[in-house]
């Protein structure tokens, strides 16, 4: 078995079937469906599969998109970006720095400080309240 083989068949081991479609086939869940959607808690955002720390509950915003949607990263250490030329467009695909788990798209019609939305699945994330 190769390297590449061994690692794929770790994650889907250790990762929820939605949670291995979305970040290592690069899958989407369907819009309104995931449970961050909705989600108004104080904490940060982790990867669902390494949990770096992505993003804090402050960043996050209604865009009405049915993603949990973000102005920004914690760091951008935290996340890359790379170009998506599937189904027919060409995205900035937001990838986890650390695991290279597919995290969402970011796109430029966010609001201010950054312009930006970070629209992220939720299947893709987990979550950590913030301690009093």
């Amino acid at each position: 078995m190769s390297k590449e083989e061994q690692m794929k068949k770790d994650w889907k081991s250790e990762l929820p079937p939605e949670t291995y479609h979305v970040m290592r086939e690069k899958g989407t869940e369907r819009a309104y469906t995931g449970k961050y959607n909705d989600h108004k808690q104080d904490g940060k955002y982790l990867c669902a599969a390494c949990k770096t720390e992505l993003f804090d509950s402050s960043t996050k915003f209604e865009s009405g998109s049915g993603w949990p949607s973000f102005h920004g990263p914690i760091s951008n250490d935290n996340v890359k970006i790379e170009v998506d030329k599937s189904q027919g467009m060409i995205r900035e695909e937001v990838q986890c720095s650390n695991c290279g788990g597919h995290l969402g798209h970011v796109f430029s019609d966010g609001p201010n400080p950054s312009g930006l939305r970070y629209c992220i699945n939720s299947a893709a994330l987990d979550f950590t309240e913030k301690q009093s």
